[in-house]
């Protein structure tokens, strides 16, 4: 398990690391619109869903900052059922349009993963409404991945690929090493619209590891 090189948080705490895996994931590339197709590893942006899935406070955010892929990478192809009639995030809060999937049915093929592992390690980032300190946070969220405990059902990229949880173990990680293109860093929900922020990916001995900040999306060449 890779720990030595990973950055410390700010009071100096390695990262907490969980174990995720599951028979299939789909962490979509942005570029390719018409037919989903998936990155070759998990992205930051599910591993913060999957930690938010199993502990989640307004007074902390995730940061990831290394994903271990375990397993061989495989693929898979699927055909899915998808709508093209979405509502805007206010009219889903609101309640004022509903969706009509049957009359704006697309099929879809899409590239998956099967069979797939990862050990994610991210720091707990406080806000300034914090009431406790780091390492509570910390050690509550251990707890409850010892536990097996969620708020949802964790997922991998899409919510019918369901992913289990657990400590992690001590198996090394895949010995791969390639490029991965632009990767979505992360998503900033206080400006409307969102911002969003991106970084150059690169699998390195079967490990991706996160810089602390993305590129915003106007400078993406």
């Amino acid at each position: 398990m890779v720990t030595t090189s990973l950055p410390t948080s700010p009071s100096g705490a390695p990262p907490v690391v969980v174990q995720v895996w599951g028979d299939g994931a789909l962490f979509t590339r942005p570029e390719l619109k018409v037919e989903r197709v998936t990155y070759p590893v998990m992205t930051p942006s599910a591993a913060v869903g999957v930690l938010e899935s199993i502990f989640w406070k307004p007074e902390l955010d995730w940061r990831v900052v290394a994903i271990e892929v375990l397993n061989e990478i495989k693929q898979f192809t699927q055909r899915r059922n998808e709508t093209t009639d979405l509502a805007s995030l206010a009219d889903a809060a609101t309640g004022r349009r509903t969706i009509d999937t049957a009359a704006h049915r697309v099929q879809r093929n899409a590239v998956c993963l099967r069979d797939v592992a990862y050990r994610i390690h991210a720091h707990v980032d406080l806000r300034s409404h914090a009431t406790k300190p780091e390492a509570a946070y910390r050690d509550q969220f251990r707890r409850r991945v010892t536990r097996g405990s969620c708020f949802s059902q964790p997922y991998l990229g899409t919510r019918e690929f369901s992913a289990f949880f657990g400590d992690p173990d001590d198996r090394a990680p895949l010995p791969r090493s390639e490029d991965l293109g632009i990767m979505l860093h992360s998503v900033d929900h206080s400006h409307t619209p969102a911002r969003f922020s991106w970084f150059t990916a690169r699998l390195q001995d079967g490990v991706l590891h996160v810089p602390a900040q993305g590129i915003p999306g106007n400078q993406v060449v």
